[in-house]
């Protein structure tokens, strides 16, 4: 009887032990995140933009002037401040080409290059490319040989494919594939995109 420890309601059972641990480990967990919680003047001090700066932008043949944060990539600019948003952002790491647009004619991927570092400058997106009811013939090429799956690479590719038609390429397929190997498309549309490109290059049309 003495050993029985239910015996004694002194001594707190097993069960009635770890239901009390578990409520102040609880209390410990609460305690401690909001110490880690910063003040409003430490938010504000530390994410405080001291500066934008004014660049204007030609997009698609329109000047846009803007204030931006020096660090606003090309793309975030494109899509989050003038919302033009059939440039996708893919892995933001210039490794998939969904980013790709025109600046002066040349072709970049707009993830890498900070907006203020064209200023001035003339850029082309996929909204500035082509419409609904005039497509560019390299959108029209890429309907007529299915050359997409998904879609989200798509605006990337055709940027890059108008693009490539102006740079030197040997008009054959492994040309083709090499010169835009930058672009991945995840659904494999491969060949179909290089049918696109070359019923283009064969026409003359560009």
């Amino acid at each position: 009887m003495g050993d029985n420890p239910e015996a004694n309601p002194t001594d707190p059972n097993r069960r009635a032990f770890l239901r009390s641990l578990g409520s102040s480990a609880a209390a410990v967990a609460v305690a401690g995140c909001s110490t880690v919680t910063p003040s409003n003047a430490d938010r504000q001090s530390g994410s405080r933009i001291e500066d934008t700066v004014s660049i204007t932008l030609r997009i698609n043949g329109k000047d846009r002037p803007l204030r931006v944060d020096p660090r606003t990539t090309l793309l975030d600019c494109i899509r989050e401040v003038v919302a033009l948003t059939g440039t996708k952002k893919g892995c933001d790491h210039g490794q998939c080409g969904a980013c790709t647009v025109h600046v002066n004619g040349r072709r970049v991927n707009s993830c890498l290059s900070l907006a203020l570092m064209h200023d001035g400058e003339e850029i082309t997106t996929i909204e500035g490319l082509g419409a609904p009811e005039a497509l560019h013939p390299m959108q029209a090429a890429f309907v007529a040989c299915d050359a997409y799956q998904c879609g989200y690479c798509t605006s990337g590719q055709i940027m890059s494919a108008v693009a490539l038609l102006k740079e030197p390429c040997d008009g054959s397929d492994a040309a083709v594939k090499e010169l835009m190997s930058g672009n991945i498309c995840r659904c494999g549309a491969y060949a179909n995109i290089v049918c696109a490109i070359q019923k283009v290059r064969k026409s003359g049309s560009i």
